[in-house]
């Protein structure tokens, strides 16, 4: 496999829309799901599909936010 000079594979580019399509359906996400994990977590793929794992179910400071203690 060859890649572009400068591209890291394990890097999301939110900014190159082909890239974040094939990110998207990589990780079964929509585009902006992964746009808004990438805001939060970076743009390092590993980080990004752990971030988008534990969202999928509420965390524990979500239930925490939901019976009013923070």
């Amino acid at each position: 496999m060859t890649t572009q000079p400068g591209v890291q594979p394990d890097r999301i580019d939110v900014n190159d829309t082909q890239s974040l399509s094939q990110w998207a359906r990589k990780l079964d996400v929509t585009e902006s799901q992964l746009q808004e994990a990438v805001a939060e977590v970076g743009d390092q793929a590993a980080d990004v599909e752990m971030h988008l794992k534990g969202s999928r179910s509420s965390t524990n400071s979500d239930r925490m936010d939901e019976l009013g203690a923070s």
